[in-house]
């Protein structure tokens, strides 16, 4: 009876989560204390000083003292100030230990790389300067030869500030004294510390414990980041005048279905990390590292206007307000000044991306679920026939038996290894969910051994957790732990996942974690973690960690040679070193369609470039129109998969007529033709942490017009495209930034830059453009699949400036192993100057890898003569030279300019030559 209860329960639950996203089932901030205590604050609360200030071990430390003349009693705080090479400035705070508080505070592990310590500027000395107005001196150190940063002490703040002129300020900590700092405490009799939410209660044994304070941006336009929302790129403002609903953004890990658009509330993921820019063209960032839940206000205009605060008024300003349950300040400045420094300089606390697979990087198709082997068969063999490419087959919950991970269902899965084997025949690959609910049958293999070493979460009672999922009743393996995450590796091996090959990756979903009866549909805060670390305090991190197991235990099932594939639906800082993720349960809608364009950019602006939205939407039936703007959007993510819920229609690309078949391929034909720039760029972010895909204002960051533009995007320096994203439209405005002119990627019609252009935008295809100055690599011929495009040749797509110029880069390796780190690749650099294109090597001497790829064609747009031929050298021979309309893969274009192509220069693309035009 009671196991009958409870599938009346799922199924109940389930079919509610399916119609759409129920809002009372989450808190607001007027329900979530730690939020409504902060927000309530007025500017100038915060009574703390600095005292005992000294430099110990190459850092600032120093005490956060309570002023004497307020008659409240807290404990000191140990506050330290750590400088880093390229203007990295680290601040943390925290209880003092010898003061033997409760508990450790938690501090969050493994998210900063261990690189960055090397970093370290060790101070030698600080200054004192007393700022005007103030009683006392302050404490200043270096940061770099143009910024210093200022401790001031009385009233407590911290900020970043130039050096030179009037020293302007970059960005503060307290500026208007919000800084609040609850500590821990011990429950004695009478104390009720508990919170309730709906059904659920919250113990709370050590009592409020929140931070929040103030965070200014300077010389500021708009503010980005803290992902993820589905909103605008820009964040805007959520308290002060002028502002309706005022709802901070919530950046708490939850398995939220069918999103609101436009809604400042927190989906699957949390990176607290905001970035600035403003008319000066200059960027800065700041950044949190803390895993409890947070809300983050953007503080209106006028919002502080009875404060008596005086601030800098040469400068303009962009006010927040950071609220924690839980956790330390562990607070990183970043000072630019240019916007890709401020994403470099992230990337060197957290980490770059990881170098894909070729494969990865390619087209996938997912439906929960494909039914069977004959399904996935026969899914197969329509891509070929359709003359569809794609890489990846993906199997969601229904493959396994029971929704036992690691299993497959006997009788619809009989045969998988033969069944992945078919796939990697055609150079295919094939992905299966493992998610970190563990189904509580005393017969699951995975179950007992789970139990048996103690591997799973605990309830407040030190119980192991018991919460519902989609095997029913399950438990949370704790991934906290790193000798779990190791043995959880373990699990990987073609041993212990019978049915696995080397051609199966994995997809870890419902992360956040998900828990269908818990409060807010996820895991109680006051669970507990190994060491008596409360959930609370690691929420957010809790998918990261499961992700970061999964990736490392694929490494190990290759014994370190192939690099893994793995996708995840929670993330936070670091993700970007474990794999892809996407965006979650969108939906069938143009607007949703729309909002993937600002989820992504704020994603890749936040280090998690290797993202893309479920094309077509996971819920609902796309009608065809949709489905093929939504292709023709999605072949420039960086992360490129159709998906969609059992309950939809089928809706693979030929299910929709001839016509409709004909727009989708050619959207996948452009991502296949484009993988070699593609491929470049994820290298780029590798190597840098530069995103794959761009806001328009990092490659222009001084033209306003691109500054809150999130419907238009950059691909790498080279491409900018504006998605459709109306019903019935067919024509699109379009703001090509910049002096130079810029080319039509389809037919190679020009536009100048610097104004809006109303472009037509057909059911063929959307605006696409290749920025003038630019060298793009393509490969133009269609395969099945990438790894069948290993040895065709390269088209090279030169796009000229005003000055006859351009430049690019190409990197190629095996495309699937770690040898590219001891230097097995291809790097070249192509510049096209005075009339002759070269071929250099930008690899290092040792670098290893050779080619027999040619290149076949080279197109030149914006060529202003008609020569008749090109020399080629060192070959010493003429290659012929043809004007005619410009070719786009198998495609030629109907109308447009004629572009001069040179055809079959007979030059191996990993050899240095020259191409003189004659």
């Amino acid at each position: 009876m009671r196991s009958l209860l409870f599938v009346l329960s799922l199924i109940c639950f389930c079919s509610q989560t399916t119609l759409s996203w129920k809002k009372e089932e989450f808190r607001s901030c007027d329900q979530t204390p730690f939020c409504k205590r902060a927000r309530s604050r007025t500017p100038g609360a915060c009574s703390l000083i600095v005292g005992d200030v000294s430099i110990t071990d190459g850092d600032l430390v120093a005490k956060l003292l309570l002023n004497q003349e307020d008659g409240d009693q807290i404990k000191p705080l140990v506050l330290s100030l750590t400088v880093y090479k390229d203007g990295i400035v680290r601040l943390r705070v925290d209880e003092d230990h010898t003061l033997n508080p409760p508990k450790k505070r938690f501090r969050v592990p493994d998210v900063v790389v261990s690189e960055f310590e090397e970093k370290k500027i060790w101070l030698q000395k600080l200054a004192t300067e007393t700022i005007s107005g103030d009683t006392s001196p302050s404490s200043v150190v270096y940061v770099s030869d143009g910024y210093e940063a200022v401790v001031r002490h009385d009233p407590f703040e911290v900020y970043v500030r130039e050096k030179s002129g009037d020293r302007r300020r970059v960005v503060s900590l307290n500026s208007h004294g919000l800084f609040d700092f609850e500590q821990l405490g011990k429950k004695t009799e009478g104390d009720n510390w508990e919170e309730k939410f709906r059904t659920h209660t919250d113990s709370r044994p050590f009592g409020p414990q929140s931070i929040s304070f103030d965070v200014s941006f300077y010389d500021s336009s708009f503010v980005y980041g803290i992902p993820e929302h589905a909103t605008s790129f820009a964040l805007k403002p959520t308290k002060g005048p002028g502002v309706e609903e005022s709802e901070p953004y919530r950046l708490f890990n939850l398995d939220v279905f069918e999103y609101d658009h436009e809604s400042p509330f927190g989906l699957y993921g949390s990176i607290p990390f905001m970035v600035s820019h403003g008319k000066s063209g200059k960027t800065c960032g700041f950044f949190w590292l803390n895993a409890a839940e947070m809300q983050i206000d953007v503080l209106a205009n006028g919002w502080d206007a009875e404060s008596g605060i005086s601030l800098p008024s040469s400068q303009s300003r962009i006010d927040t307000l950071w609220m924690s349950e839980a956790g330390i300040v562990d607070t990183f400045f970043f000072v630019g000044p240019e916007p890709k420094d401020v994403v470099k300089q992230y990337a060197s606390v957290t980490g770059t991306s990881a170098m894909p697979q070729l494969f990865a990087t390619g087209y996938h198709q997912c439906r929960w679920n494909y039914k069977d082997e004959e399904d996935v068969a026969q899914v197969d063999s329509k891509f070929d026939e359709h003359d569809i490419p794609y890489d990846v087959l993906w199997l969601d919950i229904e493959h396994t038996d029971g929704k036992r991970y690691f299993t497959w269902d006997s009788v619809l899965f009989p045969h998988p290894e033969e069944m992945q084997k078919k796939l990697a025949a055609k150079g295919r690959k094939m992905v299966t969910i493992v998610d970190p609910h563990i189904k509580r049958d005393d017969s699951y293999f995975l179950h007992k051994e789970a139990t048996h070493m103690g591997h799973y979460v605990k309830d407040s009672s030190g119980k192991d957790f018991d919460g519902w999922c989609w095997p029913g009743s399950s438990s949370y393996i704790d991934m906290l732990s790193p000798e779990i995450r190791e043995w959880w590796g373990g699990r990987f091996s073609y041993k212990n996942y019978a049915g696995s090959t080397p051609s199966l990756y994995i997809w870890n979903d419902m992360n956040e974690p998900s828990v269908f009866n818990g409060p807010e549909v996820t895991m109680p805060r006051d669970a507990l973690h190994v060491g008596g670390v409360e959930h609370r305090e690691v929420h957010n991190a809790y998918g990261y960690y499961f992700h970061m197991a999964t990736s490392d235990g694929l490494v190990m099932r290759g014994e370190g040679k192939d690099r893994p594939f793995v996708l995840s639906r929670a993330i936070f800082p670091g993700t970007q070193r474990y794999g892809a993720i996407w965006t979650g349960d969108n939906t069938a809608e143009w607007e949703h369609l729309r909002v993937s364009i600002p989820m992504i950019l704020t994603l890749g602006l936040t280090g998690i470039t290797f993202s893309g939205a479920d094309i077509g939407g996971f819920f609902g039936n796309p009608e065809p129109e949709l489905l093929v703007r939504w292709y023709q959007v999605g072949a420039y993510y960086p992360f490129f998969r159709g998906h969609a819920h059992h309950d939809t229609k089928r809706r693979e690309p030929w299910l929709f007529g001839e016509r409709n078949t004909e727009l989708m391929r050619d959207a996948i034909h452009t991502r296949y033709m484009l993988l070699p720039y593609f491929y470049t760029l994820f290298r780029e972010a590798n190597v840098t942490g530069v995103p794959v895909v761009r806001p328009l204002w990092m490659e222009f960051p001084q033209d306003e017009a691109t500054f809150s533009n999130d419907e238009a995007f950059m691909v790498g320096d080279g491409l900018l495209v504006q998605g459709v994203y109306t019903k019935g439209t067919t024509h699109a405005s379009v703001y090509l930034p910049g002096k130079e002119s810029w080319f039509d990627l389809r037919n190679g019609k020009t536009y100048v830059g610097g104004k809006t252009h109303k472009m037509d935008a057909p059911e063929e295809s959307i605006p696409a453009f290749q920025k003038a100055g630019t060298i793009i690599p393509r490969k133009d011929r269609f395969r099945r699949s990438s790894s069948q495009m290993d040895n065709d040749p390269y088209t090279l797509v030169v796009a000229l400036n005003s000055s006859q110029e351009a430049a690019g880069e190409l990197y190629i390796d095996d495309g699937k192993s770690f040898e590219f780190r001891r230097g097995a690749y291809i790097h070249r650099r192509f510049v096209f100057s005075n009339g002759v294109l070269t071929s250099t090597n930008l690899a290092p001497p040792q670098a290893r890898l050779s080619s027999q790829c040619l290149i076949d064609r080279i197109i030149l747009l914006g060529h202003s003569s008609g020569p008749k031929s090109a020399l080629v050298e060192p070959l010493n021979q003429k290659a012929e030279i043809e004007m005619g309309p410009l070719r786009m893969g198998g495609l030629v274009a109907s109308s447009g300019t004629k572009v001069l192509t040179i055809r079959k220069p007979g030059v191996r693309v990993d050899q240095d030559w020259t191409v003189k035009i004659l």
